[in-house]
Formats: structure tokens, sequence, C-alpha cells
């Protein structure tokens, strides 16, 4: 079979393919797209031409080995210019416990159903790093997912599973909890849940939205943020070299060089989130052009062979949701949570800023600016949870 053979042209093919796909899914409007995101189609088609040898070449690994990290650790920096604290705030004290409860208690899922499920997925030692990677995404986004691949022993095949539990689970639990909206006024009798508060933080969060949404960037911001996110790369590294190896020395080798610079790199992003540079517009659009770059590399070192264990991963995921259900409940009946917040808070958590508002506003239109603020939070605590969960789950090896 054919192989790429020059790196410049093993990257530009996956930026290629990734362009034609997004293109299929704006123009064509084809109704698969509703149901399969464009990312998952751009991560399965890259795993078939690995799985014919399309990029078994030096030139495919070299440039790999090149490019992934540098770029992996420019994507996370930048992902989290949108999540300054000052802005989160205005959520309040109260949507901010609904969604702590809502990560809290889908990691409960996952750590408590590792065990009984580890073996059907593929062993301890080929998949911790890949749930720990998951229960990143299911925090905040497929952002945090890939930032746990170097820091954490991400195995590829399990990655590819875990992308597969994580498309068919959204996918069912978005039209669950569109169908449990009419079933809101018993839940909310059962918890006497308190609403009294929502209107006045939805036309905070909305208005808050409402702002970034009138600014679009120029060439020079994109430059600018180019320039800094890869630079802080850079020094990232570095950073994180020198960190690993300190920690190894005092007797803490978990703490490595991948895990040190994604630490480092998070804690600088969420810092300068609150400077200037957090104001510059145009991250979510180059945010989104080293996602999907970085997500069609690590496809393309994955076959379809690795999705044979796929089916048992989805029964894991839905063993999680519904433990997350049950912890809900009673977290409500105990805190009186109402649903809408909770199923906000739920899909801001498994599906992210693009859905939640989407779950909000089928409750209230107003409830929208609620969802997208909840999904940035998610995006600014997903590394530090999906780590934390990783060092749980190492404990089964």
């Amino acid at each position: 079979m054919f192989a790429i053979q020059n790196g410049f042209t093993y990257i530009a093919f996956l930026l290629m393919l990734s362009g034609i796909i997004l293109a299929l899914e704006k123009y064509a409007k084809w109704k698969i797209f509703n149901y399969v995101p464009a990312i998952v189609w751009v991560y399965i088609i890259n795993m078939f031409f690995c799985t014919i040898g399309f990029y078994d070449s030096d030139g495919c690994r070299a440039a790999y080995g090149a490019v992934k990290n540098n770029l992996l650790y420019a994507m996370i920096f930048i992902m989290l210019l949108r999540c300054d604290f000052r802005k989160l705030a205005k959520l309040g004290p109260r949507m901010i416990c609904i969604f702590m409860g809502s990560a809290v208690t889908l990691g409960v899922g996952f750590f408590a159903l590792y065990p009984l499920f580890v073996n059907a997925l593929g062993g301890a030692e080929k998949t911790w790093g890949a749930t720990a990677a998951l229960y990143a995404s299911w925090v905040g986004g497929s952002a945090n997912m890939a930032a746990m691949q170097d820091a954490l022993p991400v195995d590829g095949g399990a990655y590819s599973c875990a992308l597969a539990l994580d498309t068919a689970c959204y996918s069912m639990w978005i039209a669950l909890l569109l169908f449990a909206v009419k079933f809101a006024p018993k839940w909310n009798k059962a918890t006497k849940a308190d609403t009294s508060k929502l209107d006045a933080i939805a036309a905070v969060a909305n208005e808050e939205v409402k702002r970034e949404k009138n600014v679009h960037p120029s060439a020079n911001d994109l430059v600018i943020l180019l320039s800094v996110s890869l630079m802080v790369s850079v020094f990232g590294q570095f950073v994180g070299a020198q960190m690993g190896t300190f920690f190894k020395s005092v007797g803490l080798a978990m703490f490595d060089k991948g895990t040190c610079t994604t630490l480092f790199v998070t804690i600088l992003g969420l810092i300068s989130a609150m400077t200037p540079i957090g104001k510059l517009p145009g991250v979510s659009e180059l945010s989104g052009l080293y996602l999907y770059t970085v997500i069609s590399m690590l496809a393309s070192t994955s076959t379809l062979v690795d999705l044979l264990a796929a089916p048992m991963w989805v029964v894991y995921g839905i063993a999680i949701i519904a433990v997350h259900v049950v912890l809900m409940f009673l977290l409500s009946k105990l805190f009186h949570w109402d649903l809408c917040m909770c199923s906000t808070a739920s899909v801001a958590c498994i599906g992210g800023t693009a859905t939640a508002p989407i779950i909000a506003t089928a409750y209230d239109t107003s409830y929208a600016g609620i969802g997208v603020l909840m999904g940035v939070l998610g995006g600014a605590v997903g590394n530090f949870m999906g780590l934390g969960m990783g060092a749980l789950l190492s404990m089964f090896l």
C-alpha cells in the first residue's frame, strides 16, 4: 500500500481531510452530522488510513514526533484563555456547586465502576490512562481529552474506544434530557427545588456571553495568539522537564515531564485569562484549529482494529450515567436543586460549551448564557480533574 513519505505532506493531508469534513458539515448539511460530530468522523477516517498503512513511513513518524506535543501544549494554553474566573464567578455559588456536583458524581461513576469493567475494556495497563482522559472530556470537552495525551500514558486503541463511548453516550444523553423536560415539575416537587434566583443569574450570564460574541478577530489578533501560544509551549516544556527531573529526584516519579508540563501550561493559561491577552478575540477560532490538528495526528496512529472493544466501553459509559443520575437526584434532594440546572450542568460536563445551551433553552430561552458559562468552567477544571482521576485509576495497575 502507498504511504505518505514526506512529513509536510502528512500534515497537509491531515488538515485537508479535516477541512473537507468540516465543509461537508457546514455546507452539505448532512443529517449524519447531527448524530456523529465532525470531529469523530475526522478521527475514524484517519484511523482507516492508518489501518491501510497510509501513514506508515519514517517521514510521518518524524513529523508526528516533532509537531504533536508542541501543538498540544499550545492548544491547552489557548483554550484556557476563555476561562476568566472573574466571569465564571457571575454564575454564583449555587450554579457552580451544581456544576461541580455533576462533575464529581460522574467521577464517582468512573472510579466505582472501573474495577467491574476493567477486564472487559482491555485491562488496567492499557485502559486507565484513556479512561482518565475520557473523564477529563466529561468534565470539560474534547480539548481536555486531547490534553491528557502527554500527561498520562494513553493507549491509542483505548483512546479510540473512549471516543466511541463519548459519541454514543453523548447522543443518547442529549435525547434523554430533552425528553425529561416535561418531568421537571415532578423532579422539582420531589426535591423542593428553589428557582427564585434563576432569572437574575441568567440575565448576568447572557450579558457576558453577548459581549464576547460582538467581537471579531483580526489577522493581528490571530498572529499574536499564535506566536504567544507556541512560545508558551516551548517554555512550558522546558519548565516541565526541569520539574519532572526534580520530582523524580525526591521520589515522586509519577510527576513526569508530560504531567508537569500539562499542569504548568494549564495554570499559566488560567492566569493569562485574567490579563489583557485573555481579552483578545480569536481564541475559539485558534483553539479549534489546534484541536482538529492534534486530534487528526492522534487518530493517524490508531487502527480500526482497536475499536473491537468499543461495545463494552459504551456499556461502561451508560452505567456511569446511571450512577450519575442517582447521585444527582440525592444531592438535589439535599440542596433543593432544580432539574433544569442539573440537566444543564450534566450536559455542560458531557457535551461541553456548544451543547449545554441547548438543554438550558429547552426550559427557558433566557438560560442559554448559564449553559455557556458552565461549559467554560468545565474547560477550566477538566485537566485537573482528569489528572486526579488518573492518579486514582492507576491504583488498579
